[in-house]
């Protein structure tokens, strides 16, 4: 692979494939219930960053998802994904309660979706003992380094607080996986690169690409509808995809490098494509050309 794939992670850490099983709570966000502000990022909409259909304690979603995956793929080995909203914005001792209920048999690890400004040093602390046996890993919200987007988008968190998140979760030999989205309206492909820069320097260990989809409902949606944002091309994307992972270094993993929303809430998602097909042409334009991540890291271009 031109880039560090993180199915290959997996299997090395554990010997065997491990899939992720994506949990679903009631939950909010501090940008959302008046906390920080209200409305959310302007992207963002009731699902929360999840797309399942969920439903059921943690235990429950856990088994019904294990029993498809392990008859489907003769999976052994799984990794509890708490994936939508805020998933440490809740009290410290439900906390405690999910991450133990997710840790059943066969899950060997657990990730953790939330905001940087959302990590109290006594939910990292238990995050960290908890790390001695199994793969915990923080999935922070980043999306871009450019504190001015950030506030465009209504965020409600600057790029310092996500520096601050990753170096106390790193004081607990915890992994931090950051989410990035690579064509933010606000946003240019020098900003791709700078983003690049910063998880260099955090010694991030894993990333997750999203390719920005606008939601029905949203914030974003109505700016969208009114000729108020333009979204790049396709070729546009591949081509800020491939320049993100030139530069980003190549020990950190890549969780995936496009992501997906269903069709029918969307007004915008992949430029109608698929996102594996997408996937596949930004492999295959990388090979051909001689690309690889990381061979661009340290540089300004």
């Amino acid at each position: 692979m031109v880039y560090n794939n993180y199915s290959d992670f997996l299997h090395d850490r554990f010997g065997e494939k491990v899939y992720k099983l994506p949990i679903k709570l009631d939950l909010t966000c501090p940008n959302r219930d008046g906390k920080l502000g209200r409305g959310g990022c302007t992207f963002c909409g009731e699902e929360g960053g999840s797309f399942e259909n969920s439903c059921g304690s943690i235990k429950s979603q856990l088994m019904s998802n294990m029993s498809i995956i392990k008859k489907k793929y003769k999976a052994n080995k799984y990794i509890s994904y708490f994936q939508n909203f805020t998933n440490t914005y809740l009290e410290y001792e439900q906390f405690v309660k999910n991450i133990k209920d997710s840790l059943i048999d066969g899950v060997v690890g657990v990730s953790i979706s939330t905001r940087p400004d959302c990590l109290s040093d006594e939910i990292l602390n238990f995050l960290g003992e908890v790390n001695k046996e199994y793969l915990v890993t923080i999935e922070l919200g980043l999306q871009t380094a450019n504190y001015r987007t950030l506030q465009k988008i209504n965020r409600g968190h600057g790029t310092a607080e996500f520096v601050d998140a990753v170096i106390r979760a790193h004081k607990r030999n915890i992994r931090v996986c950051a989410h990035v989205i690579l064509n933010l309206p606000y946003d240019d492909e020098l900003d791709n690169i700078e983003t690049a820069h910063l998880l260099n320097a955090l010694n991030v260990e894993e990333v997750k690409i999203h390719a920005l989809y606008i939601l029905k409902g949203t914030i974003m949606g109505q700016l969208y509808q009114e000729g108020k944002i333009d979204i790049i091309t396709l070729e546009e994307y591949k081509k800020r995809t491939i320049l993100f992972l030139r530069h980003l270094d190549s020990s950190i993993v890549v969780q995936r490098i496009i992501g997906r929303a269903p069709e029918e809430n969307s007004l915008f998602c992949n430029w109608n494509t698929s996102w594996w097909k997408i996937r596949d042409d930004i492999v295959k334009e990388m090979q051909e050309k001689g690309f690889h991540q990381g061979q661009c890291k340290g540089k300004d271009w």
